[in-house]
């Protein structure tokens, strides 16, 4: 939504819509299209996403869908391919105000592109709800928060299902400058050697973003984030880079 904060003057309204692992609550505005890509390793493995939003023909209806790819090296494995896709809607439910926040609940159809076998996917079609608030509570300061569900329909004859919570903090050094601070919770399940598994996933996550403001409304913004997960049995270090460029299509 940040092509679309040209009205407001505020700081923290200059770059609202490139969070790394919270999603926001703002949907693309009519005409625009954003592609992001995100690196992320953790341990020894790495994860990158490829993630477009589109508006359907206005701001309260956006469809979009992300693509990952796996390259795992922890643990023993040795493996890499393309990952479960997500095919996304998000209903613009509340438009951001001086009193209400913004909210987008979003509801996914998760593809079975992934493969079990290599640890890139779950073989078996899913789908995961997350409901995402969004306000910017001071010139420079902005809140986000999400609660999600996440379900796959048969995994080795289980149907395993995780829930999630998260928040940030993003504090606007100036229009085009963002220090955040994400954090987020995870209850998993997941089949491993036909058991139904469960997992308790923390993650804080400091980061920096820049945007930079191009001819004909056009944005790239660059990010940087170290994630820590906390795990029962062991802690993991590490980096995530982040690429937005969004741009009109209609002109």
């Amino acid at each position: 939504m940040s092509l679309a904060a040209g009205d407001d003057n505020r700081p923290a309204a200059g770059v609202q819509d490139n969070s790394f692992l919270i999603e926001e609550a703002y949907n693309q505005e009519a005409g625009v299209v954003q592609h992001i890509n995100s690196w992320r390793r953790q341990g020894r493995d790495w994860n990158y996403m490829f993630t477009q939003e589109w508006p359907i023909r206005t701001e309260n209806h956006q469809f979009s869908y992300s693509v990952p790819y796996i390259w795992l090296r922890g643990d023993g494995v040795r493996s890499q391919g393309v990952g479960d896709i997500f095919l996304n809607y998000r209903f613009q439910a509340l438009k951001e105000t001086s009193s209400q926040p913004a909210f987008a609940p979003r509801a996914s159809l998760i593809l079975p592109t992934g493969d079990a076998g290599k640890g890139t996917g779950n073989d078996s079609v899913g789908y995961q709800f997350n409901l995402p608030l969004s306000k910017i509570v001071s010139d420079r300061l902005t809140l986000h928060f999400n609660a999600g569900h996440t379900a796959f329909v048969d995994v080795e004859g289980h149907r395993p299902r995780s829930y999630n919570l998260g928040g940030s903090v993003v504090y606007a050094l100036n229009r085009t400058t963002n220090l955040m601070l994400e954090s987020t919770i995870e209850w998993n399940q997941q089949v491993a050697s036909g058991l139904l598994e469960r997992e308790r996933v923390v993650t804080l996550s400091p980061g920096i973003r820049h945007a930079f403001n191009l001819a004909g409304d056009a944005q790239l913004v660059l990010g940087l984030a170290m994630p820590v997960t906390f795990k029962p049995e062991k802690t993991d270090y590490g980096v995530l880079m982040y690429l937005s460029y969004e741009h009109s299509f209609l002109k």
